[in-house]
């Protein structure tokens, strides 16, 4: 089935138009949403979806779009799928004065941006533009993020809406529309009302290559070792300091290389040292860990702890704290309950021309999370490559599969009723 670009916007004009809104969440605020600015994008969203006639869009208190697409088929019995996308972009790279820039018809060279040179995204380094030959890619200009991550997501999501809105002919039942801020700071459905949004299963739209499915994430949690020193004066010192500092950078030196992000890949997890703060009477290094295998965290964990107990050894005055909160688990025990919600969507894919592959996530979606609460949640391509950076591309042509993909879907549980 072919489907017309919206008259006013195609799912590149909107994704141009919102790139330019600085939407970055900040992981050191306390506020829901981190960021008000993420604001600026969610009521552009809520009026562009009633504009289309989706009358009970709006925005919350905590910086979510919810919104409602009616069933339109006589079908009883319908479930209600939900489109998930985040409207943040990461901390890691500015997203200030994006200047978003089209190469069209891609002949398979080096990209090079114009606003800084020595950014080059380079054919070598990102394999997945071998498979863009005619394509339009999308870039910043060399100084901030472009913002696909997940702006194209949030573009394709309110595309298929304008579709849904606009042609009767594709039947559906009851289509729920979420939009979240904070994803990136890991905080992205704190605030989510379940019971709200009253779906039977949802879908984020957050993933890279064309033809993506991802239905398993890492497992995550998070570490805080709190080393507790001696102080002293440093011109009386000797036999009494036990500087922190110095605990804490012996205990990161011995962090096993084949347990570090740089030396792992595919299904291996690993434990990842994010910051360090402290002084000579106490230091505090946090950390990431994760593995597909929720079992492996505590023995990741235990890596930590050993390092520590061995370091100390040399420092018995000294002691240390090791603090472990859990922050998402691998969405695949929660979606092999339902599998059909995996199933619809690979058909989907495949419906759009694509060769539908189902793929494994090195970190989480909001779907992570949603899937324990009772949404499950795989994630499906946007089309995004090299996240949270100067380097960050998309092309229009895997957008607009994105947006058929989601047709396709609404038709798919139509029909299957």
């Amino acid at each position: 089935m072919n489907f017309n670009p919206a008259i006013d916007f195609t799912v590149t004009d909107r994704f141009l138009r919102y790139v330019k809104i600085d939407t970055q969440s900040d992981p050191t605020s306390e506020t829901y949403p981190s960021t008000e600015k993420q604001k600026n994008l969610g009521r552009l969203l809520v009026d562009e979806l009633r504009q289309m006639g989706i009358n009970d869009a709006h925005l919350d208190e905590y910086g979510y779009v919810y919104a409602t697409i009616p069933a339109n088929t006589g079908k009883p019995g319908i479930p209600v799928i939900c489109f998930c996308s985040h409207m943040d972009t990461s901390p890691d790279c500015s997203g200030f004065g994006v200047n978003p820039i089209i190469h069209k018809n891609y002949s398979g060279e080096d990209i090079t941006l114009p606003d800084d040179p020595s950014q080059v995204i380079r054919i070598s380094e990102h394999p997945d533009l071998k498979n863009q030959l005619g394509n339009d890619i999308i870039t910043a200009s060399g100084t901030t993020l472009l913002g696909a991550d997940n702006k194209a997501g949030v573009a394709e999501i309110i595309d298929a809406c304008y579709q849904l809105m606009n042609h009767p002919e594709i039947k559906h039942g009851t289509i729920r529309i979420l939009f979240t801020p904070d994803e990136e700071i890991g905080r992205g459905v704190d605030k989510v009302d379940i019971k709200k949004l009253g779906a039977y299963a949802g879908y984020t739209i957050d993933g890279e290559s064309a033809g993506n499915m991802e239905n398993e994430t890492f497992s995550a949690d998070g570490a805080k070792l709190i080393i507790n020193g001696i102080s002293a004066h440093p011109g009386f010192a000797k036999g009494k300091m036990e500087s922190a500092i110095k605990i804490a950078a012996e205990i990161l030196a011995r962090l096993p290389f084949e347990l570090s992000p740089e030396g792992t890949e595919n299904m291996q997890g690993f434990v990842h040292p994010v910051g360090v703060e402290g002084h000579v009477e106490q230091a505090i290094a946090d950390f990431i860990i994760r593995d597909f295998d929720e079992a492996k965290l505590g023995t990741h964990v235990g890596v930590i702890r050993k390092i520590a107990d061995d370091v100390l050894k040399n420092f018995p005055n000294s002691g240390y704290e090791l603090q472990i909160k859990p922050q998402y688990r691998n969405m695949k025990a929660m979606l092999d309950k339902q599998p059909q919600i995996v199933e619809y969507g690979m058909e989907a894919i495949r419906r759009a021309g694509l060769e539908a592959r189902l793929c494994s996530i090195r970190g989480g979606t909001d779907g992570s999370r949603l899937s324990f609460m009772g949404l499950p949640c795989p994630n499906i391509f946007a089309g995004e490559h090299a996240f949270h950076s100067k380097q960050e591309w998309v092309s229009v042509q895997d957008m607009q599969k994105a947006v058929e993909t989601i047709l396709h879907l609404c038709m798919i549980w139509e029909e299957k009723g």
